[in-house]
């Protein structure tokens, strides 16, 4: 079984920056398909990126492309979520999730195991 803790997570102004890592213990990180997802007060949790299990490809919902990226350590049993020029609609918890698969789930329940999820505000 994996386990992923978040970090990263914090209070930040419109137009800056954060970088969320996300870093999992256990042998089948390599084998795992990564996603982010977040979820604000009131809403549901919605997808925001994924990315495959060598790195090649990534995903990414419309709302955050070209402010928002993906990347993989394997080495490391690492995935981060490299954030910029935020806006205030981008504050909710955000939560890491895998699964062991070939495909790139975009649905919560495509995935097996998630973190804790870390705090993300953006003040405007």
């Amino acid at each position: 079984q994996v386990q992923l803790v978040e970090s990263g997570g914090g209070l930040v102004q419109a137009g800056g920056s954060l970088r969320l890592s996300c870093a999992a213990s256990g042998r089948t990180f390599s084998s795992s398909v990564m996603g982010w997802f977040r979820q604000a007060p009131g809403k549901e949790r919605e997808f925001v990126a994924a990315i495959s299990r060598g790195g090649g490809s990534t995903y990414y919902a419309d709302s955050v492309k070209g402010r928002l990226t993906i990347s993989r350590d394997n080495a490391k049993n690492t995935v981060y979520l490299q954030m910029n020029s935020l806006k205030s609609e981008d504050t909710a918890v955000y939560y890491c999730a895998g699964v062991n698969s070939i495909v790139v789930p975009r649905a919560a329940r495509g995935y097996d195991y998630w973190g804790q999820g870390t705090q993300v505000t953006v003040s405007s």
